[in-house]
């Protein structure tokens, strides 16, 4: 299972919207014996987000922030991102309309694609539900 940057951040911040949700998301991924994958992609993403100022946070010393994301990357398989991907997503962009920041998220699902991963935990759904016939959004249980 593949997890979208704004899991992680929610996840790591108490005051973040839907910690608990996430936080219960994340523990059921490890417990279920799947694989946990994410990309440098996000963690650049996660690097970002944290260090600029949110509505429920301040910003993040880089220093902590480079910590939480070493964390990161040794919790979960890091999908790397190269030409595999690169033709992946220059296949997407031409089969599904996509423009702007709608790209870094067609980047995700390049990136899942190549590397035969098709499920994705992520808040944002309807950022990815174009690619719904590509990959499957994993179903998030918001009951307690």
């Amino acid at each position: 299972m593949f997890f979208d940057t704004n899991v992680l951040v929610r996840a790591r911040f108490e005051a973040a919207p839907d910690h608990r949700l996430a936080r219960r998301c994340m523990r059921e991924a490890g417990e279920s014996g799947e694989a946990l994958r994410i990309s440098r992609q996000v963690v650049r993403e996660y690097l970002a987000t944290v260090t600029r100022p949110q509505s429920w946070s301040p910003p993040v010393d880089m220093r902590a922030a480079l910590g939480h994301s070493t964390a990161l990357e040794a919790h979960f398989e890091i999908l790397e991102d190269g030409p595999a991907v690169a033709d992946v997503l220059k296949q997407l962009c031409a089969e599904v309309s996509v423009a702007g920041k709608q790209v870094h998220d067609a980047n995700i699902v390049a990136t899942m694609l190549a590397h035969g991963e098709h499920r994705l935990l992520t808040f944002n759904r309807a950022d990815f539900r174009c690619y719904g016939d590509r990959i499957a959004l994993v179903e998030v249980d918001e009951t307690p």
